[in-house]
């Protein structure tokens, strides 16, 4: 006999997996079927999340943030009231630029300029504008259409040195500038030229201390004199490379060219003959006439001495040299005498700038040929005589 077990059992546990997954598939459905809805849940779900785990670290950054955002409120109300208060000093400014501008003490300072150069025959006096100048002789008239040149260059030179430490308007008296002398000599005589020279350097010394609105200045000549005055200063070894520069312009072509100099290019003819003698590399053939042309300018020409009167104080071969020296200046610069002629080497050379020297030493302008020497200048050893031998005289013999 056989039994058979019930199925009943078995059915229902299949029929509850067939509706369980029934019921997920149906939630799968419902959830693909409102995927946006889902999607947004999901998103804010993790959100939650994130702010939940850093819950501490986005009150700090809160708190931080709140900080910065009064201090940047702060300061930009201290930025609106600076603004403001500038604004208001640079009104007040003006108004009292208006009350201080004045053409008076330009009047009177160029009339006393006029007056102390010597210039008696005009001067400035205000116009009927009352913001302008005129020009006037000492019976009132005008005296602008019958100046000459050089007193119309120098008034204007007066006028724009003045100007300098002004302005044309009421509201450019403190602003800052950079100066051009554009030839400021043209049609001048060469007192005035050493006047406005002066007057430049003057400004030169603003600049340097600071003292003024004037930042840079740029002088413009053709004028080797004006040149030379202008750029000499007793300080020269102590100005900074930087605070001055030295240019060339040369325009070979249609196009101006520059050329940028360490030092002063501009020199004496007497200046580059010492140049010569400085040089360590001098050349041996050409020193003896280079030392001649010192001896003929400073002594022939500026002293008045006679070469003889130097060679006399030499004796031997010093005064051989001497007369070599000499010669083409005493006889003629074509001819020497045979019985002068010295070859010229290095020995030589050295004999040749001993006498040179020695004739600044011997006729008392020592000092002049240190100066010229600048930093070549070499110091002698100095000579102590021995002291000369005592002999005791021999008796006579008795009679």
């Amino acid at each position: 006999m056989v039994e058979l077990d019930s199925l009943s059992n078995v059915c229902t546990a299949i029929k509850t997996l067939f509706d369980d997954a029934n019921t997920e598939v149906a939630a799968h459905n419902k959830m693909v079927a409102n995927l946006a809805a889902e999607r947004a849940t999901l998103t804010a779900q993790v959100w939650k999340f994130v702010l939940e785990e850093l819950k501490t670290d986005l009150a700090a950054f809160n708190t931080s943030k709140d900080a910065l955002e009064k201090a940047i409120t702060a300061m930009t109300s201290q930025i609106t009231a600076a603004t403001e208060d500038k604004a208001k000093k640079a009104g007040e400014i003006r108004e009292l630029e208006k009350q201080t501008t004045s053409i008076q003490p330009t009047i009177d300072g160029i009339n006393s300029l006029l007056s102390s150069f010597g210039f008696q025959g005009f001067k400035l006096a205000k116009a009927a504008s009352g913001n302008s100048y005129k020009l006037v002789r000492s019976d009132g008239s005008d005296a602008k259409a019958t100046l000459s040149e050089g007193e119309k260059t120098f008034v204007t030179f007066l006028y724009f040195y003045h100007l300098l430490k002004g302005s044309e308007s009421e509201t450019g008296m403190t602003t800052d500038r950079i100066v051009v002398f554009d030839d400021p000599v043209s049609s001048l005589d060469s007192d005035i030229l050493f006047i406005v020279s002066s007057l430049i350097k003057g400004l030169f010394d603003e600049v340097r201390d600071g003292t003024g609105h004037i930042k840079q200045i740029f002088v413009l000549t053709h004028n080797v004199y004006f040149h030379k005055e202008v750029t000499y200063s007793p300080k020269q070894k102590g100005v900074s490379p930087n605070e001055r520069t030295y240019w060339i312009v040369r325009k070979p072509g249609l196009v101006s060219k520059l050329d940028k100099h360490p030092t002063n290019p501009i020199k004496t003819s007497y200046e580059l003959l010492w140049a010569e003698v400085r040089k360590p590399e001098r050349s041996n053939l050409a020193i003896q006439n280079t030392l001649r042309r010192i001896l003929e300018n400073y002594f022939k020409i500026l002293g008045g001495i006679e070469f003889d009167d130097l060679c006399a104080m030499f004796d031997g071969k010093e005064k051989l040299i001497c007369k070599s020296l000499c010669s083409w200046v005493h006889d003629g610069s074509h001819y020497a005498h045979d019985d002068l002629y010295v070859s010229i080497d290095d020995s030589m050379v050295d004999s040749y700038l001993k006498v040179f020297r020695a004739i600044f030493d011997k006729s008392g302008h020592s000092a002049h040929y240190k100066m010229m020497m600048a930093d070549a200048f070499v110091e002698l050893p100095a000579v102590v005589a021995e002291p000369a031998a005592v002999v005791e005289p021999t008796p006579a013999p008795a009679a």
